[in-house]
């Protein structure tokens, strides 16, 4: 399947729903199929976002049709292929989707059983509807977001995880999702849906890289619950093609006394939008929330946030870092919602940004929407260039210009890189960081 214009774009995929539509979930009468055919509806209605709406305002998703795109397509990737974009010493459990498929063949499930359910989105709609359909777009609202709208209507595989009451997985959980652009410019719908019973822990990675280079178009939905008393570390990690469009959303709700953990970092990719909504539903739930950005060239990467506190004695913390050069440009929606029940609610936002060239462009907005009186909430933007004083003195020490420079915004990034708890995608993600400072 091949479109290349807006119009061509949006009408392939709606044709893509209707002639799969037994071979995605079965019987066209199934409940879970009717969420479907709502959501493919409200995309029709809705159209893909342009410059006119205000959350899309600094974000033209216009190059987009300018490509032409494979949709979910198969293909044969051997371990040798993606040994180039492996993370050394990774340990845990693995689970590759290329092109938006899994693949089990190059997989690996460590966790036994009793701490762990893992199986794929394609899988649990054959063996488990009523499970996938009382959760599957219960958190992730598609009624004002195209993107989550497609991916709700076109979805047709991803991880689903579930880990048991009383449980704590002792290996990380790595979704590695690679876009197989070799041949062809590739789009994939990946979906994926984690309940993490009460007083249950466990740690997961999403990771998005590409093959070949050719443009990819990933457009990914991650529904989480936290239950209470439990306890997540998430981490995204985007380190795509420089022909790569990623639209993102993670949608995450959370009881009482759970935790929320999460780093987003990234990397490379023409055209990304990180989508990060979390609803803290319970009291004492917390969230943590920290995020690194570092387009070049002619990258753009927008991070939107929403914090909605709904419970009383919530608690919200977030700092999202940028580092841009040459024409990148970059965005930082920030929005912290307190209810009216929401009494006791602490949450604070940070969001500071380097800019390294006269080319470079950052767009912040920080935003409060308050509706309760006995809170505690703050936020803050920064924009500007390398601290000179702290360059001069390094250079007065004997430190060359450019190994000052990348000292410098090394250390700017440690304060997210550094939370980031899985050592070997750490030390790998700060090899790529100064690597890429280097250049």
């Amino acid at each position: 399947m091949s479109f290349s214009s807006y119009n061509q774009f949006k009408d392939q995929l709606l044709a893509a729903f209707h002639a799969n539509e037994e071979r995605m979930n079965g019987e066209a009468k199934m409940p879970l199929h009717q969420v479907r055919r709502a959501a493919l509806k409200q995309f029709d209605l809705l159209g893909f976002p342009t410059i006119r709406h205000e959350e899309w305002k600094y974000s033209n998703v216009s190059g987009l049709f300018k490509q032409a795109f494979e949709l979910d397509e198969n293909t044969t990737v051997t371990e040798a292929d993606l040994a180039p974009l492996a993370i050394p010493n990774l340990e845990g459990n693995v689970l590759y989707f290329v092109n938006g498929r899994y693949h089990p063949e190059l997989s690996r499930i460590v966790s036994p059983a009793s701490q762990l359910s893992i199986t794929t989105f394609a899988e649990a709609l054959k063996a488990d509807p009523d499970f996938i359909g009382s959760h599957f777009a219960r958190y992730a609202d598609y009624q004002d977001n195209a993107f989550t709208a497609l991916n709700t209507a076109l979805a047709n595989d991803g991880a689903v995880l579930r880990i048991p009451d009383n449980t704590v997985v002792e290996q990380p959980v790595i979704l590695r999702f690679v876009s197989d652009c070799r041949q062809n410019n590739i789009t994939s719908q990946p979906r994926n849906l984690v309940i993490v019973g009460r007083n249950a822990e466990v740690t997961m990675a999403e990771s998005f890289r590409t093959m070949g280079d050719r443009a990819s178009f990933v457009n990914v939905v991650t529904e989480i619950v936290l239950n209470r008393d439990a306890r997540m570390q998430y981490y995204k990690v985007q380190n795509e093609s420089e022909q790569a469009y990623h639209i993102g959303t993670t949608q995450v709700s959370q009881a009482d006394n759970s935790h929320f953990y999460s780093a987003t970092v990234t990397l490379n990719g023409h055209f990304v939008r990180n989508n990060l909504n979390i609803v803290l539903n319970g009291q004492h739930a917390e969230a943590f929330m920290y995020g690194l950005y570092m387009p070049n060239g002619r990258q753009h990467v927008d991070n939107h946030t929403l914090v909605d506190h709904a419970m009383p004695n919530s608690y919200s913390s977030e700092l999202y870092k940028g580092i841009l050069d040459d024409n990148g440009t970059g965005v930082f929606n920030g929005k912290i919602y307190v209810r009216p029940d929401a009494q006791k609610t602490n949450a604070y936002q940070s969001c500071k940004n380097v800019v390294l060239s006269p080319g470079a462009s950052m767009n912040t907005k920080p935003q409060l929407e308050i509706f309760a009186d006995d809170v505690k909430c703050s936020h803050g933007t920064t924009t500007g260039q390398l601290n000179d004083e702290a360059l001069f003195y390094m250079r007065s020490r004997g430190i060359p210009k450019d190994e000052a420079r990348t000292l410098l915004l090394y250390a700017f990034a440690q304060d997210v890189l550094s939370q980031i708890k899985i050592q070997p995608i750490r030390e790998f993600l700060n090899g790529v960081v100064v690597e890429k400072l280097g250049k």
